[in-house]
């Protein structure tokens, strides 16, 4: 039997997230107070302390997930993974449990990606929603449908599907305008749900591309290692080992869809038969479970 390890992304924090563990076991506390001098501010302190208002801001939200997520993971008694992937985010935490990065390494892009996606989501304002109830193709054609019929501008408006997470559940990305007018047209399609999600950006869009020249400089000054186990990375929902194509990847994961069907079942096509979640709440759990109900969920 072959074992995987996911991570969760953006949207699974909680006030007084890894608190717990950070009590009980002093690697945790070694882990987060690192975390504070990396990162020149106190991270835990939010973490532990501060309202979910607080902790929604991309210095802290990003960081946050990261950290308790890797904590988490070295604390298990599990053996090592076969293989591991990461929701967004996560795949920074996925990265650290095969060995291709440095936690130290990990933290400080983690935080530059934070920055310069905030800095994205403020020069091109946007959002998400979450489709419920209709297969991906069909998702994928009606965004890029929408996107051929001009705006009263005469622009073409911006709308992609952006998450792949399980069938029937697609959150896409895009403008604000264009979002708020593209979900009737769902519903319209036979979409169970359409709504907009609280979101502060049209993340895995392409209003990300501001990000890219600052994420670019930040991973090209980190050392990649050739990691001990494959990770299956977003963009391509495959087996990834070399340290180029992982770097690529990550910086492609910006403005691409978030495969995470594809990855799932990839993994499970190559041996997979025990999954563990590892990070803030159990999102993943859930979503394995409805891409395939025959798999172990730990």
């Amino acid at each position: 039997m072959s074992k995987a390890f996911v991570f969760p992304g953006q949207g699974s924090q909680f006030p007084g997230m890894c608190k717990d563990l950070y009590d009980a076991h002093q690697e945790a506390r070694e882990l987060c107070q690192a975390a504070d001098r990396l990162l020149g501010f106190s991270l835990t302190d939010v973490m532990f302390n501060g309202t979910a208002e607080d902790l929604k801001q991309t210095k802290v939200t990003q960081p946050a997930v990261f950290l308790h997520s890797v904590v988490a993971q070295r604390l298990m008694t599990i053996e090592q993974p076969d293989m591991v992937a990461g929701h967004s985010l996560g795949e920074f935490s996925a990265l650290v449990a095969c060995g291709a990065l440095r936690f130290e390494d990990a933290l400080l892009l983690v935080s530059a990606r934070a920055q310069a996606m905030q800095a994205a989501c403020e020069a091109n304002p946007g959002t998400m929603a979450a489709v419920l109830g209709l297969p991906d193709e069909q998702v994928d054609a009606i965004c890029k449908d929408f996107c051929q019929k001009p705006t009263a501008n005469s622009q073409q408006p911006i709308v992609v599907a952006a998450n792949f997470n399980c069938p029937g559940q697609i959150v896409i990305s895009g403008e604000e305008e264009a979002i708020d007018a593209i979900c009737p047209v769902m519903k319209e399609a036979g979409a169970r749900r359409a709504l907009r999600l609280p979101v502060g950006g049209a993340f895995h869009s392409p209003l990300m591309a501001p990000a890219a020249e600052d994420l670019a400089k930040a991973i090209n000054k980190t050392e990649f290692h050739k990691p001990f186990c494959p990770i299956y990375q977003n963009v391509t929902a495959k087996a990834s080992i070399e340290p180029e194509i992982i770097r690529e990847n990550l910086l492609k994961q910006l403005t691409a869809p978030v495969r995470w069907t594809q990855s799932v079942q990839n993994m499970i096509a190559d041996g997979a038969t025990e999954f563990y979640e590892f990070g803030p709440g159990d999102v993943l759990k859930g979503l394995i479970r409805k891409i395939n109900p025959d798999v172990q969920v730990g």
